[in-house]
């Protein structure tokens, strides 16, 4: 699972630069300041989660389902928030929102913070032996 984690998280973060560089250069013309506000959080969402994920695997060894549960969250969680956002800004910038893409959003954040909750329950348990 460590192995999983830090590969995702270092795919997820090397996307958010990515993604970054295309939204303030490519994106820029094509978007309203609007879109590119959103468009950039889900960039920085992506970023901050994706650092997240690998100071998980860093510092839990995912033995028990709770740990686990952190990574799967995390990873779901940013797909889910930063992905539907490029979709949803994409699409509407070509005027064929996708609005399905709206109700994932939210689920995405859900995830993302019951990750934080588990990552704060769990890095007490363990502080001591740090």
């Amino acid at each position: 699972m460590r192995e999983l984690v830090f590969i995702i998280g270092g795919i997820y973060g090397t996307l958010a630069v990515i993604f970054g560089a295309f939204g303030a250069h490519a994106l820029k013309k094509r978007f309203s300041k609007d879109q590119l506000k959103s468009f950039e959080t889900g960039v920085k969402y992506q970023m901050y989660h994706a650092i997240m994920l690998i100071i998980s695997g860093i510092v839990f060894p995912f033995i028990g389902i709770f740990q686990q549960l952190i990574a799967w969250f995390f990873i779901l969680g940013i797909f889910l928030f930063s992905f539907s956002i490029y979709g949803l800004t994409l699409s509407a910038s070509a005027g064929k929102k996708i609005k399905i893409l709206g109700p994932i959003t939210p689920l995405g954040g859900l995830l993302l913070i019951l990750a934080w909750i588990f990552f704060t329950i769990s890095i007490t348990e363990i502080v001591p032996y740090l």
